[in-house]
């Protein structure tokens, strides 16, 4: 998808959140801070956006955003549970209704046995108590490729959490499952006892 793409995206976003009074914080890692700007880049954006964490080093991921070390230590910084981290912290520090995070390898070095280039982990949380993940694996397609595409990933994630949770389906009520109507029965009357006739 092109730049064009990514900002029809952002601009229905917009819409959406400022229909719904939603306010938005974005923790970037591998993207620098892409996802903002593309936002921001709209004029009237004030209205949905409050701020951006760019937490690039591990040390900010903590500092900034409350991902423990521990977190990191046991799983990278190129995780699953890393972005569900950074994605809750942007939540709770900034006080918003949606935060969208994204930490990945665009390349072209950095990769690891098990995490190649072009692997991107992104998490969107909301103050709902909603939270998905998203795991995207790009290729080596070179660095600003993954990163323009990491920004359309999140945009859409972002989209997904703004349109509300989804109605439950409905189920269709068959005899077998339809409640019964109960007819209530009044109260019987207490009987007076009989009495017996005196004898003479």
């Amino acid at each position: 998808m092109s730049g064009s793409d990514a900002k029809a995206l952002a601009r229905s976003l917009l819409d959406l959140c400022r229909m719904r009074k939603l306010m938005i914080a974005t923790a970037e890692s591998c993207t620098g801070g892409l996802v903002a700007a593309a936002l921001t880049e709209i004029p009237g954006s004030s209205d949905v956006i409050d701020r951006s964490f760019v937490t690039y080093s591990n040390d900010a991921k903590r500092s900034l955003l409350g991902v423990k070390a521990t977190t990191l230590a046991n799983f990278g910084a190129v995780s699953k549970e890393t972005a569900q981290a950074m994605a809750i912290g942007a939540l709770e520090r900034a006080k918003v209704d949606l935060a969208v995070s994204i930490t990945g390898i665009a390349g072209p070095g950095g990769a690891t046995p098990g995490k190649p280039v072009g692997l991107v982990h992104f998490a969107a949380a909301a103050r709902d108590g909603r939270l998905i993940h998203r795991e995207c694996r790009f290729g080596a397609i070179g660095r600003s490729t993954v990163r323009q595409r990491s920004v359309i990933e999140a945009l859409r994630m972002l989209m997904e959490l703004a349109r509300g949770p989804k109605p439950l389906p409905r189920v269709r009520q068959t005899s077998a499952t339809r409640p019964r109507a109960v007819k209530a029965r009044a109260p019987r009357r207490p009987t007076a006892p009989r009495r017996r006739p005196a004898r003479t």
